[in-house]
């Protein structure tokens, strides 16, 4: 007999071997949950419910509030979606290409090449009910990768065929819904009757899966129209189809016949191009005698390389004959003791409150006007705002630019017309996915590169790191997202070779991780996804690039 602790009660209980997850929950009635437990932790790492016992284990069932059992619920949902849209449309081709309006954006296109029509959502919508009544199982099958290749090969999945070719792995597990085959990297529920809550709903010219909430699971995530969002990533994904990279295994193929250096070459061009047309655009606007624009504002989450883009904005301003100046939203931070605190007692300086918009308003307001003004800078030892003879103003040619999380939030430029204002918002939205039903999540970007930087800097480890993350997304969802679509332009720091390029910085970094702490789990996912891509050196990236911020090397001074 097997000892099997659960975790969730530090309980243990003897099962037979072979017994699996879903029948050990059972054994555990005790055990309240607010929300459907969808997966659980073995030994911390995430495993499907039909995963099987065969030695003493530790185990931890985790509900639809957890971020992985979060994740193990939408996958299942996007393999119901795919089966429905084979079952109503055969033959069709269906991409998850994106997270849109809270929830997922999806291409598709029938076999005869032509997209959806009038009504045709409604139909694949109402097959994945009929799977989701007929609690349809998932199986999960593992074999020799070769014969997962031709499994996918005979089905016409290039994209699967190409990430598992150039994924280094031995054996592949491939799941089948019915009769419907596809590939997932990561475990999926039980069966398609677990999946109560979700939605679909055409949108411009495909549709949107939408899921649960994050913070809420009983309900559905509000769906908000994002035009400029949706336009950005569809500008992506355009360019992507024109250079033959839309999927990990794409670039891992070129990266192998030896044009990577030609790669990182292309993304950084796309890049300045996009930085040039934005300087073009704010000089334009400044020469406008009736409406002069004086006010550049920046903004974006964590890690998505705000930095180096205002410098590499400020070199172009200079190229078009204005002389920029800049200070960042931190400087008026309130004092360290008015500054507001999170439950747990730490301080919380990404709260609005955290920040006197009172009196940056006020500053920006005379600034706008020619005035002369003492700006103060904030002693982060000290926690007080000091002011040490920083005077601005703007005379001829000069253009402010200021950079933060809250540059966008209308309390910070309040009193200022909206034709001074040029408003630009930054993120790391992943250009590739790994293969048409497995999207890469922005955030995973992100926390990639702030890893390695916290790392490289000596902040802070990989553990640290990963246990504050959930709070810094928690914060970006308050404080940045909701003013991201009154951007005047959104600008993609990601490039399409990143994260091979990162693999060498953030294997070893990860695999420092302690296997018997709580940020484990996380540290072993990326550490699973990062091995999909072909190692690729950083010697070819270029010192002023975005990636520099993160890897070291730059040639700004930051």
């Amino acid at each position: 007999m097997l000892q099997i602790r659960c975790t969730n009660n530090m309980v243990t209980k003897s099962f037979p071997e072979g017994t699996s997850l879903l029948e050990v929950f059972q054994a555990f009635p005790e055990l309240d949950f607010k929300y459907p437990v969808i997966s659980a932790r073995v030994n911390n790492l995430s495993q499907g419910l039909k995963f099987r016992l065969y030695q003493n284990r530790d185990v931890e069932f985790v509900d639809l509030k957890d971020a992985s059992g979060m994740r193990v619920y939408i996958r299942s949902l996007c393999f119901v979606l795919y089966k429905a849209a084979q079952d109503v449309f055969p033959g069709s081709k269906l991409f998850v290409e994106h997270p849109l309006s809270r929830g997922y954006y999806c291409n598709f296109k029938k076999s005869n090449g032509e997209g959806l029509e009038e009504g045709d959502v409604e139909l694949i919508k109402g097959r994945m009910k009929e799977i989701v009544d007929l609690d349809m199982p998932f199986r999960r099958n593992q074999v020799a990768t070769e014969e997962a290749i031709r499994i996918f090969r005979e089905r016409g999945f290039v994209d699967k065929v190409k990430l598992l070719e150039t994924s280094g792995q031995v054996y592949t597990d491939y799941y089948t819904l019915g009769d419907t085959v596809d590939y997932y990297y990561g475990c999926l529920v039980p069966s398609a009757g677990f999946l109560k809550l979700w939605d679909l709903q055409a949108y411009d010219k495909g549709m949107i899966l939408r899921v649960p909430d994050r913070h809420e699971p009983e309900k559905l995530a509000e769906f908000l129209p994002m035009p400029n969002t949706y336009e950005i990533f569809a500008e992506n994904v355009k360019w992507n189809i024109i250079m033959r990279q839309s999927n990990v295994g794409d670039v891992n193929k070129q990266c192998i016949k030896g044009h990577a250096s030609e790669l990182i070459q292309v993304s950084e061009a796309l890049q300045e191009k996009k930085i040039v047309k934005i300087a073009e655009e704010i000089d334009r606007r400044y020469q406008d005698k009736d409406n002069p624009l004086k006010l550049v504002l920046i903004t974006g989450p964590s890690s998505s390389g705000k930095t180096t883009f205002c410098k590499r904005l400020a070199i172009q301003l200079l190229a078009c004959g204005l002389r920029p100046m800049s200070f960042s939203t931190d400087d008026y931070f309130v004092n360290r003791v008015d500054t507001p605190k999170l439950p747990n007692g730490q301080y919380d300086f990404d709260n609005i409150a955290a920040v006197d918009t009172d009196l940056m308003s006020d500053h920006l307001a005379r600034l706008m006007r020619g005035e002369k003004v003492e700006v103060p800078e904030y002693n982060f030892t000290t926690g007080m705002r000091e002011y040490n003879g920083k005077k601005l103003q703007l005379s001829d040619n000069r253009i402010l630019i200021i950079e933060g999380i809250h540059a966008l939030n209308p309390l910070v430029t309040a009193g200022i017309e909206d034709n001074m204002k040029f408003k630009i918002y930054i993120s790391a939205l992943t250009t590739v996915s790994l293969d048409d039903h497995n999207w890469i999540p922005t955030r995973d970007n992100r926390l990639l590169r702030r890893i390695i930087r916290d790392y490289n800097k000596g902040a802070f480890t990989a553990r640290e790191t990963i246990a504050q993350w959930k709070n810094v997304c928690d914060s970006e969802e308050k404080w940045i997202f909701p003013y991201q679509e009154t951007a005047d332009v959104m600008f993609n720091s990601a490039l399409n070779i990143e994260f091979a390029v990162l693999r060498n910085h953030a294997e070893p970094i990860l695999a420092s991780v302690p296997r018997n702490c709580k940020e484990y789990p996380e540290a072993h996912r990326l550490l699973k996804f990062i091995h999909y891509f072909i190692p690729v050196s950083d010697k070819e990236i270029p010192p002023t690039s975005i990636m520099r911020e993160f890897l070291g090397g730059s040639s700004f001074k930051y």
